[in-house]
């Protein structure tokens, strides 16, 4: 991070450390996936190969996070289970939440194809996010139950009503017809009407399906006689059992015992009401700015691996802005965005109601969405490139009370950006011109912003201030109407575009902002005529 005067906008992200002994749950849910299965044309009441196509995802996120060891999931939702004593990030919900929604989005484009063949994935899957914080072991076992049996009631709900609608009858008066009806009723109507024993249904749709892991052998590598070399791996695997909750299921997996612990007894009643009590999530305060900012995970090793150009690849950054202009253009609530190498802040209006202002929902939405489109642009900007791994990006949500401050949070994020790429670019030219990384690193230690201007202008013949404004100033994402004009004559007048565009965000002195203190303080003092021009797009402030 930059040191600026700016830094101060940080003491406004609030701490969310999930306490010790609370167990940690992340659940994920398929948002509008009503919607996405008719557009996918999934078979109805299960599409099976969905299904699986959930449960690779989830094997991927139990493969990639150590600390989860456990996960259960049904048509289009997942519970993650974390181990006791967990520390990962530090057990801040917000990280963990976000990087389990990004990966397992991320994962779930990636693999459309593997599922899917002759299926285009037609827009972005967008998953929301909450986290349990579980006080005890009960608790834990009341939530598996919980969604266990919500499990079996939505879908022995869903096999009466397609079955219903398949044999001619309307989707709503077959709603109609299982309306107050009981399991008993529904089991006897899939019998009596199409002689069907519920019973005997696929148990992925009956009981839905568990995530665990186990050591086994795998290959690592092959020596040099050609003989393979195993090491014991913790490989995740998939069951299905009639009973998550109950004693005798976790006490056949000594794992599980292990890492979370034992039940004392089975549940006798389920009450959901006393689970959703232990919801971790915060309504954000009203009348303030909302800010999602999202920050690539393990970037450095994913530019290596995708060998990305040094200090900048222009298209990853193209993508990158790509993507933010995909997310203004779904969600109407994001007013503006900010970003800079694998990093975006999203800026939603003081009066949004964007999910009741539930903060795991607005940034879980936003971080999914980002990381479907990621993928699913990957080829347009790197057509000659595979994809060989699912970026993840981890977010936070900040609230802002004044535009000033959100101004200086800008400003703050731009100042990073200068300070960065001119390290970066100075950095490299060392690197490329012979320089191991270690000299290069020693050669800029302690150095100032005029001496990298020095070293680049003397050494490689590079002024600083004519590179691609990208680089240097980071790129700005808002709405405006685009006028486009042929040979001098208007061809057309498109409103409220999404454009991006490369500005000077910060004005080092407040009287600066005049003539324009309350709409057009994002733009740069230096050039008023485009302050005037794209006054309006803050113009909620």
């Amino acid at each position: 991070m930059a040191n600026s005067k700016y830094e101060y906008v940080k003491q406004f992200e609030v701490e969310d450390e999930v306490m010790l002994p609370n167990l940690i749950v992340v659940q994920i849910h398929g948002c509008d996936f009503h919607k996405f299965s008719d557009v996918h044309e999934f078979q109805r009441p299960n599409d099976e190969q969905a299904l699986n196509l959930m449960n690779a995802c989830a094997v991927s996120v139990l493969e990639e996070y150590p600390d989860i060891v456990f996960a259960y999931g049904f048509s289009s939702e997942y519970s993650f289970v974390l181990k006791k004593l967990s520390k990962f990030y530090q057990r801040r919900a917000s990280k963990i939440l976000s990087l389990i929604i990004s990966f397992f989005t991320s994962v779930y484009a990636a693999k459309w194809k593997e599922f899917f063949p002759q299926k285009e994935l037609r827009y972005p899957p967008l998953f929301q996010a909450r986290v349990i914080q579980c006080a005890t072991m009960e608790v834990l076992q009341h939530y598996l139950a919980w969604r266990q049996r919500d499990c079996h009631l939505t879908n022995q709900y869903n096999t009466c009503l397609w079955k219903l609608v398949k044999c001619g009858e309307t989707e709503k008066d077959a709603r109609e017809k299982l309306k107050g009806t009981q399991k008993k009723e529904k089991n006897e109507l899939l019998f009596q009407q199409f002689g069907i024993n519920y019973k005997t249904l696929p148990e992925i749709f009956r009981q839905g399906s568990c995530v665990l892991k186990a050591k086994v052998e795998d290959v690592v590598k092959y020596g040099e006689n050609g003989n393979p070399i195993k090491r014991l791996r913790r490989k995740a695997y998939i069951i299905h059992s009639e009973n998550i909750s109950g004693r005798v299921f976790w006490n056949e997996h000594p794992g599980l015992l292990n890492e979370l612990g034992g039940f004392a007894e089975n549940i006798a009643k389920i009450d959901p009401d006393y689970v959703r009590s232990f919801q971790f999530d915060s309504k954000l305060m009203p009348s303030t700015w909302i800010v999602v900012r999202i920050d690539g995970c393990h970037f450095h090793r994913f530019c290596e691996i995708h060998e990305f150009e040094k200090p900048n690849d222009k298209l990853a950054l193209e993508l990158m802005n790509s993507c933010a202009v995909a997310l203004l253009q779904e969600f109407q609530d994001i007013i503006f965005a900010y970003g800079v190498s694998d990093e975006y802040s999203f800026i939603l209006k003081k009066d949004s109601q964007l999910y009741q202002r539930q903060a795991s929902n607005i940034m879980s939405v936003i971080v999914s969405f980002f990381t479907a489109v990621y993928v699913m642009k990957w080829v347009a900007f790197f057509p000659q490139k595979e994809l060989k791994y699912a970026p993840s990006y981890d977010g936070r949500v900040v609230c802002f009370p004044s535009s000033e401050i959100v101004q200086d949070y800008l400003a703050w994020r731009q100042v990073d950006c200068h300070i960065n790429n001119q390290y970066n670019t100075c950095f490299w030219m060392l690197v490329k011109s012979g320089k191991s990384k270690s000299e290069a690193q020693h050669t800029l230690k302690g150095t100032q912003s005029q001496e990298k201007y020095e070293l680049l202008a003397q050494q490689f013949a590079i002024n600083y201030s004519t590179l691609p404004a990208i680089f240097r100033l980071g790129s700005s994402v808002f709405r405006e109407d685009v006028v486009i004009y042929e040979k001098g004559s208007l061809i057309e007048n498109l409103q409220n575009q999404v454009v991006v565009k490369h500005y000077i965000l910060h004005i080092h002195e407040r009287c600066q902002r005049q003539p324009f203190p309350t709409k057009s303080w994002i733009f740069s003092r230096t050039d008023q005529a485009e302050m005037i021009k794209r006054a309006k797009v803050f113009g909620e402030i």
